[in-house]
């Protein structure tokens, strides 16, 4: 009897198993042959400080990868034919939303280039990319004649809609004016670096006490000059933080290059010191930049910590204002200072300072809030590029992208005096999905319009705009002395131009 029984367990339990299959999640895996790959690292005409494309990683049915497929899910490699030691250092970042950059920084120039992208040994998409030489390296002197097919190569954009603003102001520019009227009128209270470009040689001389910031000025026009044929060009840099050319018209304007612009200026604005030393130096002595940030976003947005964050320096009233607003509403936001400089430091009012953290750091938080500095605060480029949504002040100062930012597509506004800050970030809360949009929209405008190879377009066609203004002829004034390019004894390239060049 109990044999008969245990026969029937036996049986109920195998129809169990029968009828309950056990269900195995399978994690899609990418396609070698449908995963896309993109960017401009891919073409040998596109000489960059530190050359980059991207991998979208796609399932074998079509669908695009929104999560990480893993860092190490595809090898790259990239290597000179011939060459038994590329020096090229390869770095590959995890962007966590199915897609990764690929960076290298090559510290020679070849005669051609092999990048290769594989998914366990199948090449993916159309690799080997082939990039025909020769391909130069960042310190390679060998400009590009030809304005049009640099301008080509580059994809650089027509026009952009802030040079175009700030050179309507100036129907025509007069270096000989200039060059008696600026530094006289700027030279002894303000810090200036006088410019001429001739023959694509630079030349500068400074005005003014404080000109340390020019190595920034300096070290980007020498690269410039290493790539393309920069149109004969005279110009005055402010050095400052402040834009200066406070006059209207029909008073007489001055032309000033400066890195922010205001509401309450004329001033013609660049890139910002900031942003133009992290292209230079990407893959080299800087560690926050454009492509780094995109692989320290935190965590996923619904792991993100749901308060708003800041932290800085007292370099303006309203910050003041926000760390005594944080520590009124503390479930709300985490703001601290980390240094006082402008104000006096009464702890009752703006507790203890804190100590610095990470940038990378602000993204274990959900709200970033942007408040301007002594002008622009030149982080947003970075918070941006994260995965964080970003509160921002409205102000009066601007940096040479702001035009195309739009309020509650890339970033959430808020007042000047920080009266509604605690709506919008209440607004965020109770509207998780549309910050979450919000985020999202910010970051794909960083990584199309705020990477190297945009810098450089502004950078050429700011220039190529201001030039065609200039009624008298480009001098190289006394007391100017030339910006030597640097040498590159260690690895020296042999520029094709120059030979055509002397063989004709």
């Amino acid at each position: 009897m109990l044999r008969k029984v245990l026969s029937w367990f036996f049986l109920y339990c195998l129809g169990l198993c029968v009828q309950t299959p056990l269900v195995v999640s399978v994690k899609p895996a990418p396609s070698a042959a449908l995963t896309l790959v993109w960017g401009p690292g891919l073409e040998a005409n596109i000489v960059l400080p530190a050359r980059f494309f991207f991998i979208q990683a796609v399932d074998n049915g079509g669908r695009n990868f929104t999560a990480s497929p893993g860092e190490n899910t595809f090898e790259i490699k990239i290597v000179a034919p011939g060459e038994p030691f590329s020096r090229i250092w390869v770095q590959v970042l995890d962007r966590r939303d199915g897609s990764l950059l690929v960076r290298y920084r090559m510290y020679a120039s070849y005669p051609s280039l092999h990048v290769e992208v594989l998914l366990k040994g199948a090449h993916v998409a159309k690799s080997p990319y082939i990039l025909k030489g020769p391909v130069y390296h960042e310190n390679c002197d060998c400009p590009e004649v030809s304005v049009e097919k640099w301008l080509e190569h580059m994809h650089c954009p027509s026009s952009f809609p802030q040079i175009q603003q700030d050179l309507s102001y100036f129907p025509s520019v007069d270096p000989d004016r200039n060059a008696q009227d600026i530094p006289r009128r700027f030279g002894l209270r303000q810090s200036l670096c006088h410019y001429t470009i001739k023959d694509n040689q630079v030349y500068i001389k400074t005005h003014g006490e404080h000109v340390g910031f020019r190595i920034f000025m300096d070290a980007f026009l020498l690269s410039l000059t290493r790539k393309v044929k920069v149109p004969d060009v005279e110009f005055f840099v402010n050095l400052g933080d402040w834009p200066l050319e406070k006059r209207r018209p029909p008073d007489v304007l001055h032309p000033i290059f400066s890195w922010c612009g205001s509401n309450d200026t004329r001033d013609i604005v660049m890139p910002t010191y900031d942003l133009t030393e992290s292209v230079l130096e990407t893959m080299g002595r800087v560690s926050l930049d454009m492509m780094s940030v995109q692989a320290n976003t935190g965590p996923p947005w619904e792991e993100k910590n749901g308060t708003a964050f800041w932290r800085g320096r007292d370099s303006r009233k309203e910050r003041l204002e926000l760390v005594k607003l944080g520590r009124a509403h503390p479930s709300l936001m985490d703001a601290a200072f980390t240094n006082f400089f402008f104000f006096e430091h009464d702890e009752n009012l703006y507790g203890p300072l804190v100590k610095h953290v990470s940038f990378f750091d602000f993204f274990k938080f959900k709200y970033q809030i942007n408040v301007d500095g002594t002008v622009a605060a030149y982080r947003l480029p970075y918070l941006l590029a994260g995965d964080s949504v970003v509160l921002k002040q409205d102000s009066l100062y601007y940096e040479h992208f702001y035009r195309d930012l739009r309020p509650w597509e890339h970033y959430i506004p808020f007042k000047s005096d920080l009266s509604d800050l605690l709506d919008k970030i209440h607004w965020a809360k109770e509207h998780d999905q549309e910050a979450k949009k919000i985020a999202k929209a910010g970051q794909q405008f960083a990584r199309t319009h705020l990477m190297g190879d945009n810098i450089f377009c502004y950078y050429f066609r700011l220039f190529q705009e201001y030039a065609k203004l200039q009624v008298s002829e480009v001098k190289i004034r006394e007391g100017m002395e030339l910006v030597e390019q640097p040498k590159d004894d260690l690895f020296p390239c042999f520029c094709h131009r120059r030979k055509v060049k002397d063989e004709l």
